[in-house]
């Protein structure tokens, strides 16, 4: 595989996992509103299953290749879409 950019490898660890964090804290908002308006009704369960499968196959990816960063990115992801998929069943609107 051919490297597109010239970074240093200690360097490149610590990117991934700067990525992981900003990628985990996307749902974080949205699970928090949701919590507290008790209500997901704009939420499209079809977004919710998307990402869900989405977070499953990356996951199988990352620990194929051994990626921490695209592990706990995507297990931090899977666990907030799996509580707005809780709260989706639970707070029928």
């Amino acid at each position: 595989m051919k490297i597109l950019l010239d970074i240093p490898a200690g360097m490149v660890e610590y990117i991934g996992y700067f990525g992981s964090f900003l990628t985990s804290i996307t749902f974080i908002p949205q699970v928090y509103k949701s919590w507290q308006s008790k209500s997901v009704g704009d939420l499209s369960i079809w977004m919710i299953l998307i990402v869900l499968t989405s977070s499953i196959v990356w996951l199988i990816y990352a620990f194929a290749i051994n990626s921490g960063p695209v592990i706990v990115a995507n297990t931090v992801v899977l666990v907030l879409t799996l509580v707005l998929f809780y709260f989706k069943l639970r707070f029928k609107n």
